[in-house]
């Protein structure tokens, strides 16, 4: 595939992202944190479908995270009921404040499938607790190589957070998709500072 440089018009009603692939292909020498500090990090087996997406939709709604909101339920729960796939949930006082989700399926490597704080937590330290948890769940059952992509949408930070714990660039993408605001699988409202560009009504 050849890309042209220079400026690319994308259609209103859609939205662009440029996606960055990082990667690790072993443990970091000295974790950050050694052991969670913030609340508990429980182990949900078979998830409900309608707590997922609640959970998935709190954590992801700032950063328009989509994809797992339009599945089918068969489609979802083919992934995050399968056995190699692990979905965590970080709780503190009984709520749930953050999601941590390890795909397995193409073992030995891993994939952080979908990994985030609500809101109201983030710049808590709950984050930190979160990821010190995925790597000593990941490196310690013998994994060789822990993956993940975030993109131009997500947090502002997120690129230079995933560096400090070791990933590495190794990929970049772009990602072109129907805004989910306006397809109605999130609300109008989620995600502000996204500009929202309504395609032009046909005459």
């Amino acid at each position: 595939m050849t890309l042209t440089d220079g400026y690319h018009e994308v259609p209103a009603g859609r939205l662009a992202a440029v996606v960055t692939c990082l990667e690790m292909t072993e443990a970091p020498e000295s974790p950050r944190l050694k052991k969670p500090q913030l609340g508990g990090i429980r182990l949900v087996e078979k998830p409900d479908l309608a707590w997922y997406r609640d959970l998935f939709r709190a954590v992801g709604r700032d950063w328009l995270w989509w994809s797992r909101l339009a599945m089918s339920d068969q489609d979802l729960a083919g992934i995050i009921r399968d056995p190699r796939v692990e979905i965590f949930v970080l709780e503190e006082e009984g709520a749930a404040r953050g999601l941590l989700e390890l795909d397995g399926r193409a073992w030995p490597d891993v994939e952080l499938a979908f990994f985030g704080i609500v809101p109201e937590r983030v710049g808590s330290g709950a984050g930190a607790a979160l990821m010190a948890f995925a790597m000593d769940r990941v490196w310690s059952r013998g994994a060789k190589r822990f993956w993940l992509h975030t993109c131009s949408l997500d947090h502002p930070r997120a690129l230079g957070f995933y560096g400090k714990w070791g990933f590495r660039p190794y990929a970049r993408r772009i990602e072109i998709a129907p805004d989910p605001r306006l397809t109605g699988i999130l609300a109008r409202e989620a995600a502000p500072q996204i500009p929202l560009l309504e395609p032009k009504p046909e005459r």
